[in-house]
C-alpha cells in the first residue's frame, strides 16, 4: 500500500482547524455591547452593575494596563432556535496561543451573581440546553485587562504606578450562537485520534488502523454541512475509539488543577480575582460533570474567596462536601522553601490545614508544591509533624544538568523522617490530556516494572481558567483505549493510596531537592528577603513575650487576633515568586510597604509586652529573646547585663591600616580597606588563608540565558571584578566597649560603605554593608578566603543544617555552584573552623583550591544584590543596609548561638528588675524555636525546639509556672503518640530525649 499517512494528516488539520471547529457555533446573531470603564482599582461588583453605561462596538479597543472595563451585552435567542443549545461567544480579544497571562473577565447576571469566568479557552457561556426561543440576556462581563508580561523583556508596565495608559486590547466576538453538540463530539474525537496517531511508533499497526478510520471520518464529512454530517463522521471513529487498552498499559491519576501563583506577572489584587473566575468555572463545571474531581491548594486563595465572594465560597463547600472539589497542600501558600525559615515553615501548616479543619472539616493528607524553586531536606519531617501523609512536587524536572532518577519515591530528611513522594513524569502541573503529554508520561516514568501509575495535574493555570468540558471529553476516550495510558480522574489521595500499595519498597532519595535552576532566587530582591528575615525575628519576640506576659501579669491579654494576621502575612509573602524576588514591580513595592508596617505594628505589641513584664522603675534591662544566654542575660529572660571582657584596642598597622585587638581575636585591615588576618587567639589560628584578603567585594555580569530574576549561570564567574579602590578608611570608633574602622568605595554608579567592628568579649568581626546600588545586570558578591581544608561545608536550614561537598567530583555537586543558607554557613576541618553570618543574605557560593604551600583555601562568598531587568527594571536599586560577620575558632555550636544573636538583637527597656525566663532548657543543644500560646485559646503554653548539631541529647525542660502535665504535640498542637516527652517532675521540670535534628512540639498544661 502506498504510503500517504502525511497527505491525510495535512487534510485532518486543516479540516477540523478551517471547517470543524468554526462550525462548533453556528447561526450567530451579534448581542448588543455597551461598555464602563471603572476609575482606578476594581470596583464592587454592585457599583459596577449601577454604572453609567456607553456605546461600544466589536473591533473596538479596550483595556489599559491594570484597567478594568465593564462590559454590558445584552441580546434575545430567536425563535427559530427552539430546541436547540444555545450558547454566547464572549471574546474579549484572547491570545489562543497563551490561555493564562492576559485579559480575563468574569460574566455576572443583572442581580449580580456569578455566571462563569472567560478565558482564551474557556469563552462560551451557556444560555440554554433546551431554548425556548426569545430568552432574554443581560449580563455584566467584568474585564481585566492585565498586560502581557511574559516575553522576557524588560518593561515597566509591570507596575499601575509605570505603565502606560494606551488599549491593550481590541474586542473581538460578541454573539449568540446554536451549540452543535455533534460537531463539538467529532472535534474530541478527531484531536484524541490525531495526538494518540503521532505517538505511535510508524510501524504500530494501531497507527494505521486510526489513520484510515480517519481518513474514511474525513470522507463522510460534508464540509459544507459540517453539524448534518458530524454523526456520520462520527460512526466512522466509533471503532477505533471501542478498542480497549493494552493490559500493560500505564495507569493515570488525573487530577483536575489550575496552578495560580498568588502574585507573580500581576500583584496580591488580580490574584483575589484570578482564584475567583477559576473557581466559579470549577464548580459549573462540577453540575454538569458528577465525574469532575477538581485539587486546589493554598487556603490563601479560599479565604480570598470567602472574604470577598461568600455565595461562590458556599458553592464550594458543597462541592467540597460532595468529594469533588478537593482542597491539597494543607499551606497557606505554595510557598519558597528554601529561605523560609523553621518556625514559618511550621506555620505555613498550623495555619493551612486549619483553615481546611475550620472551613470543611478536612485533614489534609497531601502537601502539593509542583512550582517552588527546590525543596529543603528539612520538609519531610515537618511533612509528617503536620500530619500530613504524602508529597507532590513538579519542578525538579526543570534541572538544567542532572535527571531526577526516580518518579515515585521515599523522601528522607536531615532527621531520618521518610516521606511517601511522587514526582508526576508528564513534566508539567498545567497538562491538556492530550496525546503527547500522556505519551511523554508514560515513557517518561522511571518507575516501570515495579510502580503502573501516575499523577498528572490537568488544566490551564495562571488565570488560564483551570480544566475545561474538553479535558473532560479527552479523558473520557482515553479511559481506556488502546495505544493510550489508561486516564481516570480521581483525587489525589486515591492515587498515593495506590501507588504506595504497589511500591511501597520505593527507592529512597536522602537530602534536599536541589533545583538545578533558578539559583538566583536566593539573592534577588534584597529588601523583600530583608522583610521576611526580620518579620520572623520580630514574631518570634512578640510571642514569646506576650506569652510571658500574658501567664505572669495579671491584665494582661494575649494578642491572638493580631499575630494570627500577622502571621498570615507573612506567610503569604512567603509564596514562591513573592520571597525569591521573581515578581513584578508592583509586587515587590507592595512586600516592602507590607514588611514596613508589620515590623511597626510587631515592635508594638513586643514592647507593651515587655513593659509589662519590667514593671515600674529605672533599672535598664536588656531582653534576651534568643534562645541562648549572653552577657549574662538567660535565654527568654531579662536583666543587667554582665561586663563585657577585655577591653577592645586599636593600633595602627604597618604599611597601612588598622590593628583591631580584644583579647580573642586580633584582627587586621590593610590599607585597602580589607581584611588580612583574622587570629584566634586561643587556638592560635588564623583563619584568612595566606596572601587573600577576606571581606572583598566582588562584582560579575550578571545576564543569564533566560529568566533573569531567577537565574544564574554559572559563566558569570569567568569574569570578576575586585573592589579595593578605596575613597576613605577611618577609625570612627576606638574603644574600648568597641572598634570600628569605617570603608568607603565607589564602584560603577554606586557606592559602598563598610563599618568593620570588633568588640568587647566578642568572638566574632561584625560588618555592617550600606550599599547605595545603581548597577544594571551586576552580581556583587563579598568573599571570605579561609585557610580551612573542608571536605564540606554546613548551611543552616530549618530546624538543623545541610552538609553540601566542595569538591565537584560529579555533575551533581558541581550544579551547586550557588547554594542557600539562612543564619550561617560553616567550614571546618577537624577541631577547628569558621562561621559566616548573616542577618539577610540567603545566596551563597563555596569553591577550593591547593595553594602553592600545600594548604587549602576554602572561600565563601556571601552574594549581597543583583540587578536584574526583568520582571522589575529596576530590581534593587537604590540603598540597603546588610550585616555579616565572620566567627573564626566556631564550631556548630558556636554558629547556632551566633546566627541567632546576629538576627535577635538585645532590646532595653527601664523597669523594676530581672525577668525570668516563662520556660528553660539546660542544653545548648536544644534550640527552643517558639514560645507561644496555643491557638485554641485555652491558655496552654506551646514550646517548640529541636536539637541543633546533629547529635542525640538528653535534655530537661522547665517551665517557670505551675505545671499539670506537658503532652508532646504535632504542628497544629494536637496529641502526639511520641517518646520525646517525658512525665514532668511537680518542679515544672520536663525530661526530653532528642535525636538528631529531632524538632519536638510540647504543650505545657498550666495549673
Amino acid at each position: 500500500m502506498h504510503d500517504d499517512r502525511s497527505i491525510t494528516e495535512h487534510r485532518l488539520r486543516r479540516v477540523l482547524k478551517e471547517r470543524v471547529k468554526p462550525a462548533v457555533h453556528s447561526r450567530a446573531v451579534p448581542l448588543t455591547v455597551e461598555r464602563w470603564e471603572a476609575p482606578g482599582e476594581p470596583v464592587p461588583v454592585a457599583e459596577g452593575l449601577a454604572a453609567a453605561y456607553g456605546p461600544c462596538a466589536v473591533g473596538d479597543p479596550w483595556g489599559p494596563a491594570w484597567g478594568t472595563t465593564w462590559f454590558k451585552v445584552t441580546g434575545t435567542v430567536p425563535a427559530d432556535w427552539a430546541g436547540r443549545t444555545v450558547e454566547a461567544v464572549l471574546d474579549l480579544g484572547f491570545d489562543r496561543m497563551m490561555p493564562g497571562f492576559q485579559c480575563e473577565g468574569l460574566v455576572h447576571g443583572a442581580d449580580g451573581g456569578e455566571v462563569k469566568a472567560l478565558n482564551p479557552y474557556n469563552d462560551w457561556v451557556r444560555v440554554a440546553d433546551r431554548a425556548e426561543g426569545g430568552e432574554q440576556v443581560e449580563w455584566y462581563v467584568e474585564a481585566a485587562s492585565n498586560p502581557v508580561l511574559v516575553d522576557h523583556a524588560a518593561t515597566y508596565e509591570g507596575d499601575l504606578a509605570t505603565s502606560g495608559d494606551q488599549p491593550l486590547y481590541r474586542l473581538a466576538r460578541m454573539e449568540l450562537t446554536v451549540f452543535e453538540t455533534e460537531v463539538w463530539e467529532l472535534v474530541q474525537d478527531l484531536e484524541v485520534l490525531y495526538d494518540l496517531m503521532t505517538q505511535l511508533d510508524g510501524g504500530d499497526a494501531r497507527r494505521h488502523e486510526i489513520l484510515r478510520a480517519l481518513g474514511a471520518a474525513l470522507d463522510a464529512l460534508d464540509l459544507g454541512d459540517v453539524p448534518g454530517t458530524a454523526p456520520a463522521a462520527r460512526g466512522c471513529l466509533a471503532g477505533v475509539l471501542a478498542a480497549p487498552a493494552n493490559a500493560s498499559a500505564h495507569r493515570i491519576s488525573a487530577v483536575g488543577h489550575a496552578h495560580i501563583d498568588s502574585a507573580w506577572l500581576w500583584p496580591l489584587r488580580e490574584t483575589v480575582r484570578k482564584v475567583s473566575r477559576t473557581a466559579s468555572n470549577m464548580v459549573g463545571l462540577m453540575d454538569r460533570h458528577p465525574e469532575f474531581v477538581f485539587a486546589m491548594s493554598q487556603a490563601q486563595q479560599l479565604d480570598w474567596i470567602k472574604t470577598y465572594r461568600p455565595e461562590l465560597f458556599e458553592r464550594i463547600k458543597k462541592k467540597i462536601a460532595d468529594g469533588q472539589f478537593v482542597p491539597v497542600g494543607g499551606m497557606w501558600v505554595e510557598s519558597d522553601t528554601n529561605m523560609v525559615g523553621g518556625e514559618a515553615m511550621a506555620r505555613q501548616f498550623l495555619y493551612g490545614k486549619k483553615f481546611f479543619l475550620d472551613e470543611f472539616g478536612i485533614d489534609t493528607q497531601n502537601v502539593w508544591l509542583p512550582d517552588s524553586f527546590g525543596y529543603t531536606a528539612a520538609m519531610p519531617q515537618i511533612v509528617k509533624l503536620s500530619g500530613s501523609r504524602w508529597f507532590l512536587t513538579q519542578k525538579i524536572c526543570w534541572s538544567q544538568t542532572n535527571a531526577f532518577p526516580h518518579h515515585t519515591f521515599w523522601w528522607e530528611g536531615i532527621d531520618g523522617t521518610r516521606v511517601f513522594t511522587h514526582f508526576p513524569p508528564v513534566d508539567t502541573y498545567n497538562s491538556d490530556l492530550g496525546g503527547a503529554q500522556l505519551a511523554h508520561a508514560a515513557r517518561n516514568y522511571r518507575e516501570k516494572g515495579r510502580g503502573s501509575r501516575s499523577l498528572v495535574p490537568f488544566g490551564w493555570g495562571d488565570g488560564g481558567g483551570g480544566p475545561t468540558r474538553e479535558h473532560l471529553a479527552r479523558a473520557r476516550r482515553q479511559r481506556d483505549l488502546e495505544g493510550s495510558p489508561r486516564v481516570a480522574i480521581e483525587r489525589p489521595d486515591a492515587f498515593f493510596e495506590k501507588a504506595r500499595a504497589e511500591y511501597a519498597d520505593a527507592p529512597v532519595w536522602a537530602g534536599e531537592l536541589y533545583l538545578e535552576l533558578h539559583r538566583g532566587t536566593y539573592t534577588s530582591q534584597a529588601k523583600t528577603k530583608q522583610g521576611n528575615r526580620r518579620s520572623e525575628s520580630l514574631l518570634r519576640e512578640a510571642e514569646l513575650w506576650a506569652a510571658t506576659a500574658a501567664v505572669r501579669v495579671a491584665g494582661y491579654a494575649y494578642p491572638y487576633e493580631d499575630l494570627e494576621r500577622i502571621w498570615k502575612t507573612v506567610l503569604l509573602h512567603q509564596f514562591h515568586d513573592i520571597l525569591p524576588g521573581s515578581s513584578i514591580a508592583w509586587v515587590h513595592r507592595e512586600a516592602r510597604e507590607t514588611y514596613a508596617a508589620v515590623g511597626e505594628e510587631l515592635q508594638g505589641i513586643t514592647l507593651a509586652a515587655q513593659q509589662a513584664l519590667a514593671g515600674q522603675g529605672t533599672a535598664e534591662l536588656v531582653f534576651n529573646c534568643a534562645p541562648h544566654a549572653r552577657r549574662g542575660v538567660p535565654a527568654g529572660g531579662a536583666g543587667r547585663p554582665a561586663a563585657a571582657g577585655e577591653p577592645v584596642t586599636v593600633e595602627e598597622r604597618h604599611g597601612g591600616g588598622h590593628i583591631l585587638a580584644n583579647g580573642r581575636l586580633l584582627v587586621e585591615i590593610d590599607g585597602r580597606g580589607l581584611i588580612v588576618s583574622v587570629y584566634d587567639l586561643e587556638a592560635r589560628r588564623e583563619a584568612i588563608a595566606p596572601g587573600s584578603a577576606a571581606n572583598l567585594l566582588q562584582i560579575h555580569p550578571d545576564f543569564p540565558n533566560m529568566w533573569d530574576a531567577w537565574d544564574i549561570d554559572e559563566f558569570y564567574r569567568n569574569r570578576v571584578t575586585d573592589l579595593v579602590e578605596l575613597d576613605r578608611l577611618e577609625v570612627t570608633e576606638s574603644g574600648p566597649q568597641s572598634a570600628t574602622v569605617r570603608v568607603t568605595r565607589s564602584f560603577g554608579r554606586s557606592e559602598a560603605v563598610q563599618q568593620i567592628t570588633l568588640r568587647a568579649g566578642a568572638t566574632t568581626v561584625d560588618i555592617v554593608t550600606e550599599v547605595d546600588w545603581h548597577e544594571t545586570e551586576k552580581f556583587l558578591k563579598a568573599a571570605f578566603p579561609l585557610d580551612v581544608k573542608a571536605e564540606r561545608t554546613a548551611s543552616e536550614t530549618q530546624f538543623g543544617h545541610v552538609y553540601r561537598a566542595t569538591h565537584t567530583n560529579t555533575s551533581w555537586e558541581a550544579a551547586k555552584f550557588e547554594i542557600c543558607a539562612h543564619r550561617w554557613i560553616h567550614a571546618e576541618e577537624p577541631g577547628w573552623g569558621v562561621a559566616l553570618l548573616n542577618d539577610s543574605t540567603y545566596g551563597h557560593d563555596v569553591t577550593r583550591d591547593v595553594r602553592a604551600d600545600g594548604g587549602q583555601t576554602t572561600t565563601v562568598r556571601l552574594s549581597l544584590l543583583r540587578a536584574p531587568r526583568y520582571p522589575d527594571p529596576e530590581t534593587d536599586q537604590g540603598s540597603h543596609t546588610l550585616r555579616f560577620s565572620i566567627a573564626p575558632g566556631a564550631g556548630i555550636g558556636d554558629a547556632v548561638r551566633e546566627g541567632h544573636a546576629l538576627n535577635l538583637p538585645e532590646r532595653v527597656v527601664g523597669g523594676a528588675g530581672p525577668v525570668a525566663p516563662l520556660v528553660a532548657v539546660d542544653e545548648d543543644a536544644v534550640v527552643v524555636e517558639a514560645v507561644k500560646l496555643a491557638e485554641d485559646r485555652s491558655g496552654d503554653v506551646i514550646v517548640r525546639l529541636y536539637e541543633s548539631r546533629g547529635g542525640r541529647v538528653r535534655a530537661t525542660l522547665t517551665a517557670d509556672f505551675p505545671l499539670s502535665a506537658a503532652v508532646e504535640s504535632d504542628l497544629l498542637e494536637r496529641p502526639l503518640a511520641g517518646a520525646a516527652v517525658g512525665v514532668p517532675t511537680p518542679e515544672g521540670r520536663v525530661p526530653l530525649t532528642l535525636r538528631p535534628f529531632q524538632i519536638v512540639t510540647v504543650r505545657l498544661h498550666r495549673r
